[in-house]
C-alpha cells in the first residue's frame, strides 16, 4: 500500500512540474525496449510482453498527440530482429495486423496520420498489406504523424540512401562536390518529414539498457538522450513526461557555447 501510495505522490509531483508552456519536442523517438523481460518476470511467454507492448503504443500515442507533438517515431521492428525465435518472429508480424485493424478508428478519430518507414518490401504479405492499408486510410489526417519504423536499420537506411546519391551522381543528375548534409537528409527515409521535425529532438529508450541499437544514428547527431528503467508495457502518461520534464530542463547548444 505504502509503495503504491509512494508512486501516485511521485505522478503527482511530475504533473506539477509538467509545463506545456515551456515547450514540447516536435518530433520524439522512442526505443521501446523491455516487452519480453516484462512477461518474463510475470512468467508469461514473450509474446504476451509483445501484446501488451502494443497497447502501451495505443496509450502513448493518444497521449503524445494530446501534448501537441508533431512526429512520433517508434522503433518497432529492426532489421536485426529476424534474428529472433521463428515463433517470436511470426507473432511479431501478425501484431501490425490486430493492431492496426484495431487502432485505425481510434487514430481517425484522434486524427492522427500513420507513416511506416523501413524496408517494407520484404515484410511477409499479411503484415505489409496491413501497414499500407493502414498508411491509406488515414492519409487524409493532419494531425500527429504516428511513424513506426518497421524492418528499419540505421546503417541500412544511410547505405540506402548513399546509392541513391551515388546513382545520381554517375547519372550527372548531382555534381558530387554539391553533395551537403542536407542532400542525404534529403535521401533517408525521414526525408519525407519538413526540414524542421526530421531529426527528433528528444529520443526515448524504456527498460534500462543505454543503447542507440542502429535506430536514426544520422537523425539524433544532437537530439536529447533519455533513459529510464521502465519497461515498455509499464511506459504511460507520467513516463512520457518525465521524460518530457527532462528535455525541457536542458540547454540545446549545438556545439556552441
Amino acid at each position: 500500500m505504502s509503495a503504491l501510495f509512494s508512486r501516485k505522490k511521485k505522478d503527482k509531483t511530475i504533473d506539477m512540474k509538467f509545463d506545456e508552456s515551456l515547450g514540447i519536442p516536435k518530433h520524439i523517438a522512442i526505443i521501446m525496449d523491455g516487452n519480453g523481460r516484462w512477461a518474463q518476470k510475470r512468467k508469461l511467454p514473450r509474446i504476451a510482453g509483445h501484446k501488451e507492448g502494443m497497447n502501451a503504443v495505443k496509450k502513448i500515442t493518444k497521449v503524445a498527440s494530446k501534448f501537441g507533438v508533431k512526429i512520433l517515431t517508434l522503433y518497432a521492428f529492426s532489421t536485426e530482429n529476424w534474428r529472433r525465435p521463428d515463433s517470436e518472429v511470426k507473432f511479431l508480424m501478425k501484431l501490425p495486423v490486430d493492431f492496426f485493424d484495431s487502432f485505425v478508428p481510434d487514430l481517425i478519430k484522434e486524427n492522427v496520420k500513420v507513416n511506416v518507414m523501413g524496408y517494407i518490401e520484404d515484410l511477409p504479405k499479411h503484415t505489409k498489406s496491413a501497414v499500407l492499408r493502414a498508411i491509406e486510410q488515414t492519409k487524409h489526417n493532419t494531425g500527429m504523424i504516428l511513424n513506426f519504423a518497421f524492418n528499419y536499420g540505421s546503417r541500412s537506411e544511410i547505405l540506402t540512401a548513399t546509392q541513391k546519391i551515388a546513382k545520381q551522381a554517375i547519372k550527372g543528375m548531382l555534381d558530387a562536390d554539391a553533395i551537403t548534409e542536407e542532400t542525404l537528409s534529403d535521401a533517408l527515409m525521414t526525408g519525407v518529414f519538413s526540414k524542421d521535425m526530421r531529426d527528433p529532438e528528444l529520443l526515448i529508450r524504456s527498460s534500462g539498457e543505454k543503447r542507440i541499437s542502429n535506430f536514426l544514428l544520422w537523425q539524433i547527431a544532437y537530439s536529447e538522450l533519455y533513459f529510464t528503467n521502465e519497461l515498455w508495457p509499464d511506459f504511460d502518461e507520467h513516463s512520457l513526461k518525465r521524460a518530457i520534464v527532462s528535455y525541457q530542463k536542458r540547454t540545446r547548444r549545438f556545439g556552441g557555447v
